[in-house]
């Protein structure tokens, strides 16, 4: 998908829901190398998990994601980091709810490491990777 969907997140789902496959079709945005975004349409609806929830104090996209889960924001002086959503939302697909939150928790990893190590327990991890190799030529 091209990074203007990025936009907004009604785009991003938008453009996910267009997206045909046989399997889970979902998103994994990388906001800023801050945070990251997972966005899942499921039938009724979108699961939504937003790796931290501080960053909806300076991104839009943040605060989207907060308000279709209708969560309020912290308090600019809240200075821990803790996700917001559905951690199960990768459950299906060979990503447990304990381990997403591991993975979330680990504040010393980048979004994309992040991402990626979500990629490699759902069984796409070179895929992955090649793309984020294609990103940094």
């Amino acid at each position: 998908m091209d990074s203007s969907v990025l936009a907004s997140l009604d785009t991003a789902i938008t453009e996910l829901r267009g997206l045909r496959s046989t399997g889970a079709v979902f998103g994994m945005f990388n906001v800023d190398d801050e945070f990251f975004v997972l966005v899942r349409p499921v039938p009724g609806g979108v699961d939504l998990l937003l790796s931290d929830a501080a960053a909806a104090l300076d991104y839009d996209i943040a605060a989207d994601v907060l308000d279709l889960l209708r969560t309020d924001p912290p308090d600019e002086e809240d200075d821990e980091v803790w996700p917001e959503g559905n951690l199960a939302l990768l459950a299906d697909i060979g990503l447990p709810e304990g381990e997403m939150l591991v993975i979330v928790e680990e504040v010393d990893l980048y979004p994309d490491e992040q991402l990626e190590m979500i990629a490699q327990r759902c069984g796409f991890g070179e895929q992955f990777s090649g793309f984020m190799e294609r990103l940094d030529q």
